[in-house]
């Protein structure tokens, strides 16, 4: 029998995990323009472009046909000063049996910006299998690095590897040529002139290149895809009677597409011939289920039944400013003739409220006309309603389907556009959107937006008629709030104690040439109707806090004093999001002819880690008990009025109800936790408010909190449970819930706008952030319904024990501490 020798093995029979040695890095950047540097000074933060011996790695990661098929993983840490060589072999969670023929090793370099910061070096695409000859790509492989670009793993990929350049090919060549043949003088001449030619573009291109080694194996390697057994599913008796039965899952691929039958059904029955559907009207019936679907909150999906109904009745329900926003979510847009028909018929609705314009700036619209159209809204909006939503129609921009480095973001977006026109006309409204813009374009993906953005406002700004001194205040502003980040960082890492810092501060802020005592009138950037013209230095001082945050006091033009507290070492963002959003309920509530005394202090983020806030003269609940005991005993000290029941100010206590009821309302709908003595604050008039937002959205540090923080203490001063002043807080309460909930479909938007801002509460999961706010609304309840279940909360939140237990270990470890 004559015998047959195989010299190759089937990839299906290889079950090894896969493998690859990261060898070294080639290639050197050039060194980036003195200019380049001054308008981007982030860039000195690089390490790259510092030295090039940075603390660089690589994570690599499996594709297959667009999808990722395992989680990256990444080198080990090297000390900087070895260079750019790994030499470390790293192991994928996937064998070499079960790779696709597709398969492709996405391999990103990346490089240390700053603390808990990495920047993109750049990334390669390899396919594991050879395209010639279906065999797996073996030994060392000389990879294209793509400068500043991640590498994406995609089929038609914009960072493609290439194994063998025209150089390396050409210098093949040449040694065979050398060892076997002899010199001929006229062939030489001709290889090494284009040896020379290849190797000066390499050197004009600045070409990088990544050294990685594939595992070498005793035979070539031949793809092959495993035989898949057909499994026949068991009995259904079967199943019930035998409890070890295995239960086999089979993964449907056709099941992310639209299903054919229904494509079709919705094309008949949305058939763009039939003209009736102009004058059709519902019937009673047809009318209920519409209203029912109308008063869907933002959150709710409609169902295809849903879609259908409105579709059939889009031209009747155009009347109905609640429906436009339903319509918009039943059109296929995909669909060319629809989206013409959806198109044509916006500009015939009723027009909408605000707060569904700003659902359709939301991240499911897309459509360049249902964005534009809500601008269009938003333009009918004053200076002072814009101010309140400011904040997330910057975060909007991220999904304005524009591209970020096409260089003319603000040219090509309609929201874009709009706002920077809008801020450039006001200087108030410019002042909060110049820094919005400056924080988000030091954090996140959305970098190169937002500063292309700031860019084309900064532009406009100059062309307009007081366009330099508008420029220069806000340059004057940036040197500002980095003098006090630089000293506040400096106090912060000090070994001194709080009294010498203290005294340092003084020094610093009293010390001429810094130019802080006396200067040119200055809008303050935390509010810019603020102008101020130098700081007091003995006002000025140092807090307790682990911080450190400084408390520095301006002069104002106007005579008066503006204290603000400016924080180094923490991200103000979450507590700036809270602090609109109060101020935004507030106006709601004073609409309705509500005014519950609230503070909403001004707070401004300035950039990742630092930002300001307005310092309100006030006193925390646990100083208030740990002097006065009561705090009652507090306000009958700052307001008596013996002719009162209480012995306090009849407007002192009344102010100290309404904003008990208000934050009371307030908190419990934003889920703000860890909540305790030292947070919740009181002013000697009787203002009761919040502070330091660092847990929203139900997430609390303290084991069994209530939903609701309501201190027996809080209650005892307003004269105790069975008192008519307690009686007037739960009215007020019940009054300002049911009030903030008809307002419930904008404040739900606006944290649909947030999804994808750096908030570090909403980032734990941002496709619930939106559902936990609505689940605090109950709008499945009636009015009379959700009144009983805020009054339980009430009833709980007063007779709960544990946070009282929690409160008073909590100012045991303040004690110690301090």
């Amino acid at each position: 029998m004559e015998d047959k020798t195989f010299t190759f093995c089937l990839s299906k029979d290889i079950h090894l995990p896969v493998t690859l040695k990261i060898d070294h890095l080639e290639g050197t950047r050039p060194p980036i323009p003195f200019t380049e540097l001054i308008e981007k000074p982030e860039l000195k933060q690089v390490g790259s472009n510092i030295s090039d011996t940075s603390d660089l790695f690589v994570t690599v990661q499996l594709f297959a046909d667009n999808k990722v098929l395992t989680a990256p993983v990444r080198t080990s840490h090297r000390n900087p000063k070895s260079g750019r060589r790994w030499n470390e072999w790293l192991q994928l969670p996937i064998t070499y049996a079960q790779l696709p023929l597709s398969s492709q090793l996405a391999i990103t370099v990346w490089d240390i910006a700053g603390p808990r910061r990495i920047v993109t070096y750049g990334g390669t695409t390899v396919r594991l299998f050879q395209t010639k000859d279906l065999t797996l790509k073996q030994r060392q492989q000389k990879l294209r690095v793509w400068l500043d670009r991640e590498a994406d793993g995609m089929t038609h990929t914009q960072t493609p590897s290439e194994t063998e350049t025209d150089r390396d090919s050409l210098e093949s060549r040449i040694k065979p040529y050398e060892t076997d043949n002899g010199v001929v003088e006229w062939q030489d001449k001709l290889a090494y002139r284009q040896l020379e030619q290849l190797n000066s573009a390499s050197a004009r291109r600045s070409e990088h290149f990544i050294i990685v080694e594939f595992p070498k194996f005793d035979f070539t390697v031949l793809f092959s895809d495993l035989n898949y057994v057909s499994i026949d599913p068991p009995e259904v008796s079967q199943v019930v009677e035998d409890d070890d039965e295995p239960i086999v899952k089979i993964y449907d691929p056709d099941s992310v597409l639209d299903n054919v039958e229904e494509m079709k059904y919705r094309k008949l029955l949305r058939s763009h011939r039939n003209r009736l559907d102009r004058e059709l009207k519902p019937n009673p019936k047809a009318r209920d289920e519409l209203n029912e679907i109308m008063n869907y909150s933002p959150v709710q999906e409609l169902t295809a039944d849903d879609k259908n109904m409105v579709w059939k009745f889009r031209y009747y329900l155009t009347r109905d400013k609640r429906a436009l926003t339903k319509f918009v979510k039943s059109t296929s847009w995909d669909d060319a003739n629809e989206a013409k028909q959806a198109t044509e018929l916006l500009s015939k609705w009723i027009e909408i409220d605000v707060d569904d314009a700003l659902e359709l700036l939301g991240p499911t619209f897309k459509h360049p006309a249902v964005r534009s159209y809500a601008v269009d809204r938003l333009r009918k909006a004053d200076d002072e309603e814009l101010q309140l939503y400011l904040l997330q129609l910057v975060q909007a921009l991220k999904f304005e389907r524009i591209r970020s480095n096409s260089g003319d973001v603000a040219r090509k977006s309609s929201l874009a556009r709009f706002l920077v026109g809008r801020a450039a006309k006001n200087e108030v409204l410019g002042n909060y959107f110049h820094w919005y813009l400056a924080v988000e374009k030091e954090d996140g993906d959305s970098r190169k937006l937002f500063a292309s953005v700031l860019t084309q406002f900064l532009n406009t700004l100059g062309g307009m008629p007081n366009g330099y001194e508008r420029l220069n205040t806000l340059r004057r502003q940036s040197k500002f709030i980095s003098t006090f980040a630089s000293i506040s960082r400096e106090i912060r890492f000090s070994k001194e104690s709080r009294p010498k810092k203290i005294d340092f501060l003084r020094r610093f802020l009293s010390d001429a040439k810094n130019e802080l005592l006396d200067f040119e009138p200055l809008p303050l950037p935390l509010d810019p109707k603020v102008s101020i013209v130098g700081v007091v230095p003995e006002e000025s001082s140092v807090f307790k806090s682990s911080l450190l945050p400084l408390r520095i006091t301006f002069k104002c033009e106007d005579g008066g004093l503006f204290p603000i507290v400016f924080k180094n070492g923490d991200d103000l963002r979450q507590d700036q999001l809270v602090i609109q959003i109060v101020s935004l309920m507030d106006r709601l509530l004073r609409k309705e002819n509500l005014d519950l005394k609230l503070t909403p202090y001004r707070i401004l983020a300035t950039g990742v880690v630092d930002g300001a806030m307005q310092y309100v003269p006030s006193i925390s609940l646990a100083a208030v008990l740990g002097e006065y005991h009561t705090i009652l005993a507090y306000l009958k000290e700052n307001h008596p009025d013996p002719q009162e029941p209480l012995g306090v100010a009849a407007e002192v206590m009344d102010t100290f109800i309404k904003s008990c009821a208000g934050y009371c309302v307030i908190t419990y709908l934003l889920g703000v936790g860890d909540r305790h003595l030292d947070n919740l604050l009181i002013c000697p008039d009787g203002h009761f408010f919040h502070a330091d937002f660092g847990y929203i959205l139900g997430r609390d540090p303290k084991p069994f909190a209530p939903l609701m923080k309501l201190p027996i203490q809080i209650v005892e001063g307003m004269g105790g449970a069975s008192s008519e002043n307690y009686q007037k807080f739960r009215n007020y309460c019940f009054t300002a819930y049911t009030t903030l909930r008809k307002s419930a479909n904008l404040i739900l938007n606006l944290f649909a706008l947030m999804v994808d801002a750096n908030i570090p509460d909403i980032k734990i999961e941002p496709d619930q952030a939106v559902s936990k706010v609505k689940e605090k609304f109950c709008l499945d309840m009636s009015e009379e319904e959700a009144i009983v279940h805020f009054q339980m909360l009430i009833n709980d939140s007063v007779s709960a024990f544990f946070p009282m237990v929690i409160d008073r270990l909590h100012n045991f470890a303040q004690y110690w501490r301090t």
